[in-house]
């Protein structure tokens, strides 16, 4: 017959070895003497071996009892921090977070976010990686993800799209750039132009999805770079011109370097939004991260130079 331990039979031992005595430990473990005594003698039953020195005072542990505790002493630091991190699981302050970002140029305005929620929420356990290299929403579906950025929503069973917020597409070029002396950039002026951009497909960048391809032009050429600072040294290096989102432009905007235009005439506007599976959208930490998102864009200066319009 087999020894089947219980955690109680672990905290009992443990209680009993620390009191002293069956009475302290009935009052640790909030439970009769009696109880505790019938739950002794069975466990011994069940060993076949005696755990404590009977008549000794305080009452100690036999080898076999002493072999129990140090079990105890292994097993039952484990579990109580198991239970911590469930009671914490359902009051939502711990939990993961990891997000996909279809974004290429969001981690500009997604790190304070992040920075801002760990202080919040510092058991969260928190990741990102660029959602441009698999199928974020198919892996949000499979909770490998958690947290979609996205400025393209679908109809999706059990996802929640929540608007984040909304940001103009704006042009930048080198301050002598011939097309600075425009009010505002058209499709057509891109055909004579190196077009740098992020190494994502065409369908994910602005300037293709909402200007170029709808009008069937193509710039002379494309250059891809990774870093939006390495994009920005080109530009002012007169390599090329580009189109960034306005929050990535807050500092360009105040240099002699550079310039930037709105494109159109009524400019063009995207709206940000966060994927998230519904049942999670309530949880305490999704909804602090949603509401720091949200308000992101009050942190950033915004829009672009534009010249008065006579």
């Amino acid at each position: 017959m087999g020894l089947h331990l219980e955690f109680r039979h672990l905290r009992t031992i443990k209680a009993i070895h620390e009191a002293g005595g069956l009475t302290g430990a009935a009052e640790r473990l909030n439970i009769t003497q009696s109880a505790l005594s019938h739950q002794v003698k069975g466990l011994e039953a069940q060993a076949g071996v005696e755990l404590f020195v009977r008549r000794s005072k305080p009452l100690r542990l036999s080898p076999a009892g002493l072999r129990l505790l140090r079990l105890a002493e292994r097993i039952l630091p484990e579990v109580e921090a198991i239970e911590e991190d469930f009671r914490a699981l359902r009051s939502g302050k711990s939990g993961r977070l990891h997000i996909a970002i279809e974004c290429h140029a969001c981690f500009e305005w997604l790190f304070p976010v992040l920075e801002r929620f760990r202080r919040r929420f510092p058991d969260v356990d928190v990741d990102i990686r660029p959602g441009l290299a698999f199928g974020a929403l198919p892996a949000l579906l499979r909770e490998e993800v958690d947290l979609v950025v996205s400025s393209d929503p679908e109809a999706l069973t059990d996802v929640t799209f929540v608007p984040l917020f909304d940001y103009e597409a704006v042009f930048v070029a080198a301050a002598g750039h011939p097309l600075a002396a425009k009010p505002w950039i058209g499709a057509e002026d891109f055909r004579d132009q190196t077009l740098i951009t992020y190494p994502v497909e065409r369908a994910r960048l602005d300037v293709f999805s909402q200007l170029l391809i709808p009008a069937r032009v193509e710039p002379r050429a494309i250059r891809q770079v990774e870093l939006t600072a390495v994009i920005l040294l080109l530009v002012a290096s007169g390599r090329g011109v580009a189109v960034l989102p306005d929050w990535v432009l807050r500092e360009v905007r105040l240099s002699s370097d550079y310039v930037t235009r709105r494109l159109t005439e009524a400019g063009i506007t995207r709206r940000l939004y966060a994927a998230v599976r519904s049942a999670d959208a309530a949880r305490p930490y999704m909804a602090h991260v949603l509401h720091l998102a949200r308000t992101a864009p009050a942190r950033l200066p915004r829009g672009a130079d534009v010249p008065p319009q006579t």
